[in-house]
Formats: structure tokens, sequence, C-alpha cells
């Protein structure tokens, strides 16, 4: 025990983490080459050349190496400060709010870097954010705080479908699935997926079989029936089971918790609906999914 304790607290500069901020903070008078090599000099550590190239090409900043940083867009000055963290292959990777200084655009060039990060590098990552969007496409484990204290933790998709939570209230409340792509589909312009409790219909993706996708479902676009019908567009139509029902604060909607397969699914209902179809905790359904987004 004596042993263990002598690592509990140890000096900033000893810790193996690497560290991006808000803003990227990069070195003015140095090259891109120059930033990446920086901390290494600092820690007096030689850099492993196949992971210094590993780095580089994962964020795609080769073309960017010799140039001055205040060349650079936003996002391309965001790619080097995660570089330049990489590069000395930490243990843990601690990002604050990375992407809050770009503007939308910049988000949307910067977020599929990110998601090769999260995919490639066997590494964990704190990843600290006020956007739903990057949570649904990035988390794996989520912890929700407010005035500095937790108020849940667990996995991405069973936290973000809890009913006593916030966010699962907001318009934008929504449920994110991890699939398998099974077959595509060229007349119809359709790609398949399956996930533990079927298959969805997609709009046709370059995908290779077999490979994972992150899909995000918004609660507005569930609806649920008490029976299949044929007279309808909506092609994903799914057996599920009512867990929760409550009511919506200050509106006339009830938000309703189902279970397809082993996933949990959020839909937008209007109370009316619920009174009308009777629909009580327990009850099969079905769920008609009008539309869905491709995270990653």
């Amino acid at each position: 025990m004596a042993g263990q304790r002598k690592n509990l607290f140890l000096p900033t500069y000893k810790r193996n983490l690497g560290y991006v901020f808000q803003e990227a903070n990069l070195f003015s008078h140095l090259t891109v080459q120059g930033n990446l090599h920086y901390g290494l000099k600092r820690i007096h550590q030689n850099s492993d050349a196949e992971h210094f190239k590993q780095i580089v090409e994962l964020l795609g900043i080769e073309h960017l190496m010799p140039r001055m940083t205040e060349r650079l867009s936003g996002g391309e000055k965001q790619r080097v400060a995660i570089a330049r963290a990489l590069v000395l292959n930490p243990e843990v990777l601690l990002m604050d709010e990375p992407l809050a200084a770009l503007d939308g655009k910049r988000k949307q060039e910067i977020l599929p870097f990110l998601t090769r990060l999260h995919n490639q590098l066997k590494i964990p990552v704190l990843y600290v954010t006020h956007s739903q969007q990057e949570v649904a496409q990035l988390a794996d484990y989520l912890v929700l705080l407010a005035d500095g204290k937790v108020q849940a933790a667990g996995l991405l998709s069973e936290t973000l479908s809890r009913l006593d939570l916030p966010q699962a209230q907001e318009r934008e409340a929504a449920s994110v699935w991890q699939v398998k792509v099974i077959a595509h589909d060229a007349d119809y312009h359709l790609t398949r997926v399956a996930f533990s409790g079927g298959e969805l219909s997609l709009s046709a993706l370059e995908a290779e079989l077999g490979s994972s996708l992150r899909i995000q479902i918004y609660a507005r676009d569930v609806s649920i029936a008490l029976g299949i019908s044929t007279a309808t567009s909506i092609l994903n139509v799914l057996p599920a089971t009512i867990s929760e029902i409550t009511e919506q604060v200050g509106g006339g909607q009830s938000v309703i918790r189902l279970q397809v397969g082993n996933l949990p699914l959020l839909a937008h209902i209007t109370r009316k609906s619920v009174q009308l179809l009777n629909l009580q905790v327990g009850m099969p359904v079905y769920v008609q999914i009008k539309g869905t987004s491709i995270l990653n």
C-alpha cells in the first residue's frame, strides 16, 4: 500500500497526460512541425518516428508541417493542437471543449478527425463539452455535471434515454444506436443495417459490409402504433415495449422510453395520442422511425 501511495501525487510535468485547450495556443514563431516537436523536447523524450507519423496522418496535417501557424485556419490550428498532445504518447488525453472556439463549419470539418481518433487510438479520452451533438458522436460513457456535482453517469445510450434527466425532454432529444452494415440495395439506393433488435433501412451509404456505424434517432422522428400498417411510407417499423412514460414539462407532449431489442429508444408524442391509444408501461407496440442521421 505504501508503494502505491508514492505515485498518487506527481508534479504536473511528470504526469503522462495530453491536454487540448479550447484555444489552440500554438507558438506563432514556430512552424507546425516545430510546435509538434516542442513538447517532446520539454519532456526530454525522443520522438517515436512511427508514432509521430501515425498521428500526423491521422489528423491529416502532413501538408501543413512546414507552415507557420499564423497561416492556418481555425480548424487546422486545432488539429495541430490535438496532434501536439498526442505525439507525446500520453496515457490519457484531456480535451477541454476543443471545438468551442470554432464556428459551425469548422466544427464539422474537425469532427471526423475526432471520430477517427476515437476509433483508432487505444487511449482513454476525457472530453468536456456542452454540445449534445459532440456527445452523441464521440462519447461511450457519459457523466452529466450541474453546479459542479454529478447528476448522472452511465453508458451513452442508457444515460441519454433517462426520463429523469432534462435532455430527454429537449427538442433535440435523441437515442444513439450502434449498428452494423449488412447489405446495400442498389435498386432503391438504400443500405440495410442490423442491431440487437432487428434491422433498419437507411439512405445509401458508402460503407463496407460488416462495418460498424453510430446512428442518431431524434425522439420527434419516432411515432407509435398499436399494430403494423402497410399503408405507410415509413420503412422502419419495429416491435417495441413501453418501459416509461412521463409528461414533458410545460407542454402538451409526453416523453416515452421504449425498449427495442436490447436498445432504449425515446419518442415524443402528444398527450392526446397517449390517451387515445391508451398507452401504458409494459405494453407491446410498434415504433415507426421516420428518419435517422449517421454520426460516424
